[in-house]
């Protein structure tokens, strides 16, 4: 028979045990805890009955795990950010520090081992515990969590500096001056907006988030593509906050039931900035997003985006004719504009007439005229196309085409000697031509204006100066969807993709190159990860990559669309005629070291099945 298990004894046990509490002191402890429903160790270090030290030395020895002393530990706020506040708040957790693939923790419950598994499948790294004291480690818990007025002092103090080069231009000094709201003038407010305007342009983000909760206000930049909480303001400056960008913005400070949409141009410095600002209404107060438009980081060649030379010569020959259609898709935010802006940049000469109907104008540019659609006055994309055609054009861009008519009117612009550059939201190149004739399009008309169409996402670069090769585990060739065995070859890879990526892999990636031909199996290659470091503030990743899938309109194709063929039939012709889809072409950044593999998955999950 199995003797029962030894039961752990408990801390107060063992304190009294080793003679460093009285019995009338653990009494007092355990009082508090039914009291408030903290913890006997805490109580005991907060009543000043035991060193903290003692009892987190203890608690290591007790459950076999490493202790550390966290008043003598520098935490780096980066690493801190590695996981949600209010998962290390709830469970009181804090990451220490990230050595490799490994981080640090500091938790006071050892009991709690679940927590740890959480904060694995957040950070995707491997997770080495370590005994910290409760109330010490609930002090920086606080300091990196929860304090809006101490994360502000360190923004503002950052920028110091830099505060008094920020300008407003273009701003109503009268709607100021009559806002009724004396906050919004205030010294903290403005120079907190303009720390916080000013940081997120240094730190490369193109969109601000403040947003309004029942008993916090929280901002988030988006910087590569993903959110990222920066401070907690405190939420008595959430109105003057609010009303401070709306005069800024020059919108209507009394209206907070409806959205407002406005720009602000700052000058920082010696550069001129614009923010397009949103504002929208929500159970716990208006939403304000900034969209930041530095034309200075606009980057017009697309080669830096990483398109492969046969597709960039594609879409240089479709833009150079005289006329047809060029349509670009993808979901919001995955380049589309920029790409535009790169094809209008090439062919924007003083001998043609280019127009622009955008909603909204997102950057100025020189030689074009730009037409901001509204619909709400009757200016859609339809009715600016139509004046278009009265302008003697040579070349039109097209914001979006939404409907039959804007797609129509597009569609014989294009039969009729003009260029159109366009953009729709479907998921590749192929299922654009049948979204077209969804729409009502006649199939020969879209054969014959179609000189090309280009898919394109977005994902995540692997930081050059800490990549890393590993093999594919299990887990990660199932979520490629790549079956045992499956070559290279048997991807429609071929002899010219891999000797191109072979010429511009990375430093990380070419040792490895040489031994890679077309019928090595995909299990087999190496793949890259940032292990992370200082560049890339210990994510691994910095920066962005495009994946882009571009079917150039051959005969056989025209041919197919003319019979109203299916986008499946469509995408099998064109991966014939040379194509890479976009599942294809981000396994060639991977094999570059350019690109991580699960952001390749995920941006290119639609795409998995044409791929083998």
């Amino acid at each position: 028979m199995t003797a029962p298990a030894a039961k752990t004894p408990r801390i107060g046990d063992l304190l009294l045990r080793e003679g460093l509490v009285t019995q009338e002191q653990l009494n007092k402890a355990l009082q508090e805890q039914r009291h408030n429903g903290t913890r006997v160790g805490y109580n005991l270090v907060k009543l000043g009955y035991v060193k903290e030290t003692d009892l987190t030395r203890m608690l290591a020895r007790q459950h076999k795990m490493p202790a550390v002393d966290l008043t003598k530990f520098q935490v780096d706020p980066r690493i801190a950010k590695l996981i949600p506040g209010e998962l290390a708040i709830k469970h009181s957790v804090l990451p220490l520090k990230r050595d490799g693939r490994t981080l640090t923790v500091a938790m006071s419950d050892p009991a709690s081992m679940s927590v740890l598994d959480d904060i694995k499948f957040i950070t995707r790294l491997d997770i080495f515990p370590v005994i910290a004291g409760e109330f010490t480690l609930r002090n920086c818990i606080t300091k990196f969590y929860e304090s809006g007025e101490a994360q502000m002092e360190s923004l503002l103090s950052d920028i110091a500096d830099e505060d008094d080069d920020v300008e407003i231009l273009e701003a109503e000094a009268e709607e100021a001056a009559n806002a009724g709201a004396a906050l919004v003038d205030e010294a903290p407010v403005v120079k907190l907006i303009n720390a916080i305007m000013t940081d997120a342009l240094k730190k490369g983000a193109s969109d601000i988030h403040f947003e309004c909760f029942e008993k916090e206000l929280r901002v988030r930049y988006r910087i590569d593509g993903a959110l990222q909480e920066i401070m907690k303001p405190p939420i008595k400056m959430r109105p003057a906050l609010i009303s401070r960008f709306k005069i800024m913005a020059n919108l209507n400070i009394a209206e907070r039931r409806v959205p407002q949409d406005g720009r602000i141009k700052l000058k920082i410095g010696s550069k001129v900035i614009d923010f397009r600002v949103s504002t929208l209404p929500t159970l716990f107060g208006e939403k304000v997003v900034l969209r930041i438009l530095d034309k200075g980081n606009l980057t017009l060649d697309l080669g830096t985006f990483g398109i492969e030379p046969r597709a960039e010569r594609e879409l240089m020959e479709a833009i150079s004719n005289p006329y047809g259609m060029v349509l670009v898709t993808g979901p919001t935010g995955s380049g589309k504009t920029t790409t535009l802006y790169s094809a209008l940049s090439k062919i924007n000469n003083i001998d043609v007439n280019i127009m622009t109907a955008e909603d909204p104008v997102e950057y100025n540019l020189f030689g074009i005229n730009q037409v901001l659609v509204r619909a709400d006055i009757g200016m859609s994309f339809a009715a600016a196309l139509k004046a278009f055609l009265r302008q003697d054009p040579n070349i039109i861009m097209l914001g979006e085409i939404r409907d039959l008519e804007t797609g129509g009117i597009a569609i014989k612009a294009a039969l009729t000697g003009h260029l159109v550059l366009s953009t729709l939201h479907t998921n590749s190149a192929p299922e654009t031509v049948t979204r077209l004739m969804d729409m009502g399009v006649e199939p020969f008309n879209v054969a014959s204006a179609l000189n090309l169409v280009l898919a394109q996402r977005l994902v995540r670069r692997v930081c050059s100066k800490c990549a890393e090769a590993y093999k594919m585990d299990q887990a990660e060739i199932a979520a490629a969807k790549v079956d045992h065995g499956v070559t290279l070859r048997d991807m429609h890879f071929t002899d010219m993709a891999l000797s191109d990526a072979k010429t511009r892999a990375t430093d990380a990636a070419r040792p490895f190159m040489d031994q890679i031909t077309l019928d090595s199996k995909m299990q087999d290659i190496p793949v890259f990860r940032g292990r992370g470091c200082e560049q890339c503030d210990g994510s691994g990743l910095r920066g962005r990559q495009g994946l882009y899938e571009v079917m150039n309109m051959t005969p056989r194709l025209r041919k197919l669309i003319m019979q109203s063929a299916g986008a499946a039939e469509i995408q099998k012709v064109a991966i014939e005629e040379g194509m890479l889809t976009l599942r294809m072409d981000g396994w060639l950044k991977v094999l570059k070291g350019i690109a991580p593999l699960d952001q390749v998955i995920r941006e290119t999950a639609a795409d998995a099945q044409h791929t083998h």
